[in-house]
């Protein structure tokens, strides 16, 4: 059977073959008229975080367009998510949700959301800048501590409680060291990391922004490759391992063995933020500022029209065929997440639903009885549109 994503045309970056329409909105975006079959074709969403506006926006097809739906969180930046869950990483805490499909009935009637992720817990971590995380197969979250230069998990009692830092770290401290920040899994293991530099003193990753990135293996504790620009996300998918390299605005295959890397595809800004549905890559672009620390990178050099946005590229060919672009307030975008088997999810945080939707065992369900519940204020939305 045809994959049906295989028959979408390809664009090439720098011209969508097909037009891309503004709307005024403060946190406007605009998309190829492709993107919401494209998600419909997949079965997925997508969850775009963006710290710098302080926004999780959710990316849902909507008819012709894309409904961007933007909830308000302090620094958001890493998450996971699946069909059951999210957990998200704020500023300085960890922040975990439970989908509850049956609340889709009290936000609209007819029921339009298929998925609506409650808050069920938070975990305060401190500002301990966290960056990327996922779960290993016993459920286990795993996440970046970048300001502590370490690999962690949650208990009960600490913090955070440290699993692993590189050799080259040589103590814990909330220094910054070598900027940790990306975390691959593979067979359930947490397995792959990046770091802007192979650094041991406060900061000094900064010194060598250019090519100073490096890919490792946390197993073995080896280095992989050097020499990178600024790396991030790095992700094993399909049986390759794949690596955001920020600096150059690149996706790229690294061989885990030799260290060899590979150029895929190139995107028109700071590629950070990445996620695979089938035959497709979905890459986040920042629009880095000319004040920004991290301008002396090629990716400054090469584009002076630096895009923000989420650019889907073909893993066969490397070309993009769809995209989606910020043209408001949002101008970094941090992870990019995809969710197979929901379109249209709700996320909620705080407000009345929280006091009136109840999650409970299976055991105690069957002894409730159910009254009607109580109308539900609509949420702030947003459509992109296009033609």
């Amino acid at each position: 059977m045809t994959d049906p994503v295989d028959s979408i045309p390809e664009t090439d970056t720098a011209a969508p073959a097909e037009p891309i329409v503004p709307i005024e909105q403060a946190l406007a975006s605009v998309h190829t008229t492709n993107m919401p079959d494209i998600l419909r074709q997949l079965n997925s969403c997508l969850l775009v975080t963006t710290y710098q506006a302080g926004k999780l926006v959710i990316l849902r097809p909507d008819g012709a367009t894309i409904n961007t739906h933007f909830r308000s969180f302090n620094r958001p930046m890493g998450m996971a998510a699946d069909v059951n869950r999210l957990v998200l990483g704020a500023r300085m805490e960890i922040a975990e949700f439970r989908n509850m499909p049956d609340v889709a009935k009290r936000l609209q009637d007819p029921p339009r959301h298929d998925a609506v992720y409650m808050a069920r817990r938070g975990f305060i971590t401190g500002a301990i800048d966290i960056h990327e995380m996922a779960w290993d197969a016993d459920g286990e979250l795993w996440f970046i501590n970048t300001l502590f230069s370490c690999l962690c998990k949650l208990d009960s009692i600490s913090s955070f409680a440290p699993q692993w830092r590189p050799s080259f770290v040589s103590h814990y401290a909330p220094e910054d060291r070598c900027h940790l920040n990306g975390l691959a899994m593979r067979d359930g293991r947490a397995r792959y990391v990046t770091a802007l530099g192979e650094t041991n003193t406060p900061n000094g990753w900064r010194a060598n922004k250019r090519d100073g990135g490096i890919l490792m293996d946390c197993i073995s504790g080896e280095v992989i490759t050097r020499g990178l620009s600024m790396p991030h996300s790095p992700r094993w998918y399909n049986d390759r391992l794949w690596v955001l390299e920020s600096g150059r605005g690149a996706l790229i295959t690294v061989d885990p063995k030799t260290g060899e890397k590979t150029d895929v595809a190139r995107v028109p800004g700071f590629a950070r933020g990445l996620d695979f549905v089938g035959p497709v890559a979905f890459i986040g672009l920042s629009q880095l500022r000319e004040t920004n620390a991290f301008t002396d990178i090629p990716i400054t050099e090469e584009n002076s029209d630096r895009l923000s946005g989420v650019w889907v590229v073909h893993l066969d060919t490397g070309k993009t065929i769809s995209l989606l672009k910020f043209t408001g307030g949002v101008q970094e975008i941090f992870a990019v997440q995809a969710i197979p088997g929901v379109l249209f999810p709700e996320i909620i945080h705080e407000g009345d639903m929280l006091a009136t939707a109840y999650a409970l065992p299976d055991e105690a369900l069957r002894e409730v009885g159910f009254t009607p519940a109580p109308p539900v204020e609509k949420t702030e939305s947003a459509t992109a549109s296009s033609a």
